[in-house]
């Protein structure tokens, strides 16, 4: 007899799961003998979405359940015709049990328990399907994180608790990446490290020239010889010569090496920055726009600076310590090894100071985005941080962050600060260590004055390298600490996706098929099973209660998102199948908040075409109703626009809007809420531009006012995510459903504002 055969349904289950604690004494006493508790969702939100708790619990008997706000429990065996249905909407998580007769019990919560309610309804259906069927659940074997040893959700690939905290500290190898942009300038790097190696060695020349001055030209002299004035005129030429070669050679190798790091921070920006643009909607939903441009801006400035100087200076350094080492030795080796000394010890610090700094400068670029994000908020919306007198407070927010910045800055430089002069303390010993030793040895008789003169010169050089090198790593673990934030975009792939065998889009008919589309924002259902049709030339109305759906659905015909599932298709092609780029060359967006860029007037309506002409240009604006203000601007269509169109009005806005999307000449149209924001009188210039807008084009409009809909050849209504009703005004009303609803509720709004006026 096998296992499952042995051991009933109802005992066959999993480990218990986690329960909050302050439901676990209730839970417990509620449990039959043999019954055990496999899915639990602590509910938040009362019937009336209040904030309340709340508990539903799958057993393997049954379905308990204590609604928020109440104290009863109640109770539901597993029974035939009993479901547990789960749907979210406008931010809602909702869940259903009902029969055949209809709902026996609604629960509510916030999304942040979404995830666990679609766990709760999964376990329901395996426990009721065993239950009517006979047959026990087959129970996987539970997974167990291997870091925390915290067990996993079926379902679950990763570690919630380590995904949490996991968080990798820059790496200086990330630096090495950069070599991917330093690859087109190897020859002139080839170049540069050639010039260094040469100045390197002229530094090395002066004191090597100083032992024979000392010895065959200063210390006879003091001896009373006379002083060989050929010699002392070959050893001044010698450090004349040397200086000035190393002196060529420097402004060389600085001049190359700058205009390399240069090219190289220049094309990482562009690179950075084309490869933003790349992006999905859905990677800039969850960044800051302050944060971004600091990645960009300052954090490739910096990588310029480490490779036009400190990189430079460090492998200057290593070349300088390789000769001087290299000398040193071929002098005295008795001397050379007492010049390292010190040279574990600051090794030792190095390593001990590195992980500190590598962590330290990466929160310090993390804070610095905090202080630019506020300057990203506040400076685009003054307008309305004067009309609401909120100076203070923006200025106490900018306060704040420039604060914790401080702080933070503060708390490594203290780590710094004792660093850097311990080096150069060891340092200074090491040479005070060599005036000993090498004083003896004089005194000896086995090394001469001016050998000793020429090791202390080679050994200042050789410390003062080291410090120098010391230095670097704070500048290092600086520039790492860019280099990985600006890859963290680098390595980040678009969600909507080039296709790996585009279809080649020739000419566009404009037939828009939406076959069982649904879409999810993180585990949130925006939209559910759409399935819409839309023909060729077509005007189709969207309507129905904010956060319905209606603007998802828009994004994802314009494919700023991809669909969770099912497909959209244009012409019968799949649009996924097309380059994104040509794709949405052949569509025309209106939006309800139009964006202009900061240049004239004719710069903005040609955005989509930079090649029209003028004449093409005022003839988009004529058909846009936009000529005529046009005109009476100080410089006409050569008017500059200030930054996010300031200087027009939201009417004058919107018709330049309009006239760059006629200059494309789009087979698609999409307009979302057009008109809503302007009065009636430019309303109705607006919708004579709309009107010369939408002829000949697949026109998609999703409107307010559903009085701006009234050329639409059909109306789609949606409620939840999924469309309800389809048909014409007239086919819609007499029906009496959503829209008839969605109608009355607007004119009664349109009387009662009459109202409000004839009684003013």
């Amino acid at each position: 007899m096998t296992t499952e055969q042995q051991i009933p349904p109802a005992f066959l289950v999993p480990a218990p799961i986690f329960i909050p604690d302050a439901w676990q004494s209730e839970v417990e006493k509620k449990l039959s003998s043999g019954e055990n508790a496999l899915s639990a969702l602590e509910v938040d939100l009362d019937t009336r979405l209040r904030f309340g708790r709340g508990l539903v619990v799958v057993t393997n008997r049954r379905l308990l359940a204590r609604a928020a706000g109440e104290t009863s429990w109640n109770e539901w065996q597993f029974r035939d015709g009993l479901s547990l249905l789960h749907h979210d909407h406008a931010g809602v998580g909702h869940l259903e049990l009902v029969d055949r007769q209809g709902r026996l019990a609604a629960w509510r919560f916030t999304l942040g328990q979404n995830l666990q309610a679609i766990r709760v309804v999964d376990q329901f259906r395996e426990q009721l399907e065993s239950h009517l069927s006979g047959q026990p659940v087959k129970v996987a074997e539970q997974n167990i994180c291997p870091s925390c040893k915290a067990p996993l959700e079926p379902d679950e690939e990763e570690c919630p608790i380590c995904t949490k905290v996991l968080h990798t500290p820059p790496s200086t190898w990330t630096l090495f990446r950069l070599w991917r942009f330093a690859r087109p300038y190897q020859w002139q790097l080839g170049l540069g490290f050639f010039l260094m190696l040469a100045s390197t060695a002229a530094h090395m020349i002066p004191p090597y020239l100083t032992m024979p001055l000392m010895d065959n030209v200063l210390i006879p002299y003091q001896n009373g010889e006379k002083i060989d004035n050929d010699l002392v005129i070959l050893y001044m030429s010698g450090l004349l010569a040397s200086a000035v070669l190393a002196w060529a050679l420097g402004w060389g190798k600085t001049y190359v090496l700058a205009l390399v790091s240069e090219r190289v921070a220049a094309d990482l920006r562009s690179t950075t920055y084309e490869h933003l643009l790349k992006l999905s909607l859905e990677f800039f939903g969850g960044k800051r726009t302050g944060d971004l441009m600091s990645r960009i801006g300052s954090g490739s400035d910096r990588i310029s600076v480490f490779l036009s100087l400190h990189l430079l200076d460090f492998v200057s350094d290593v070349l300088m310590i390789t000769m001087t080492g290299v000398i040193l030795f071929s002098i005295n080796p008795w001397l050379a090894i007492i010049t390292l000394v010190p040279l574990p010890f600051i090794a030792w610090m190095i390593h001990v100071v590195r992980d500190r700094l590598r962590t330290g400068f990466e929160k310090i670029d993390r804070v610095w985005g905090e202080v630019t994000n506020v300057l990203a908020d506040t400076i685009p919306g003054i307008r309305v941080v004067k009309a609401f007198a909120q100076e203070k407070r923006e200025a106490a927010r900018f306060r704040e962050a420039n604060k914790h910045n401080l702080a933070v800055n503060d708390k490594l430089n203290r780590v710094w600060s004792l660093f850097s002069p311990t080096v150069s303390f060891l340092t200074e010993l090491g040479l005070l260590v060599i005036w000993v030793f090498g004083i003896w040895q004089v005194s000896k008789g086995d090394i001469t004055v001016g050998v000793l003169t020429a090791f202390i010169a080679y050994s200042s050089r050789f410390y003062g390298r080291l410090d120098s090198m010391s230095r670097i790593v704070s500048v290092t673990q600086k520039s790492a600490s860019a280099a990985k934030r600006i890859f963290d975009i680098l390595d980040h792939v678009s969600s909507v996706a080039e296709p790996a065998n585009p279809v080649k889009l020739d000419k566009v008919e404009g037939r828009i098929d939406l076959r069982e589309v649904g879409f999810r924002y993180g585990n949130r259902a925006v939209n559910r099973g759409v399935t819409l049709n839309i023909k060729a030339g077509e005007f189709v109305g969207l309507v129905g209660h904010s956060g319905s759906g209606k603007s998802t659905l828009v994004n994802l015909i314009c494919r700023f998102y991809d669909v969770s599932e099912g497909a959209i298709l244009l012409d019968g092609v799949d649009i996924r199948s097309f380059p994104v780029a040509e794709y949405r060359s052949h569509i025309g967006l209106v939006l309800q908040e139009p964006f202009l860029f900061f240049g004239t007037i004719a710069e903005n309506i040609a955005y989509g075409k930079p090649n029209a002409t003028r004449q093409q240009i005022i003839a988009a604006a004529r058909a846009a109703h936009a000529h005529e203000f046009i005109l009476r601007l100080p410089q006409g269509y050569d008017s500059m626009v200030g930054e996010r169109g300031q200087g027009l009005s939201g009417g004058e806005r919107q018709r330049i809007s309009i006239a760059r999307a006629l200059l494309i000449d789009p087979r698609i149209l999409i307009m979302d809420e057009a008109t809503s924001s302007v009065d009636s009188e430019t309303e109705k210039e607006i919708q004579k531009a709309l009107d010369n807008l939408v002829q000949g084009r697949t026109t998609i409009a999703i409107a307010h006012r559903l009085s701006t809909l009234h050329r639409a050849d059909r109306l789609v209504v949606m409620d939840r995510g999924v469309v309800v009703e389809q048909g014409s005004h007239d086919e819609l009303m007499a029906r009496g459903g959503a829209y008839f609803r969605l109608y009355e509720a607007q004119a009664r709004n349109v009387d009662t504002d009459m109202d409000d006026k004839d009684g003013q």
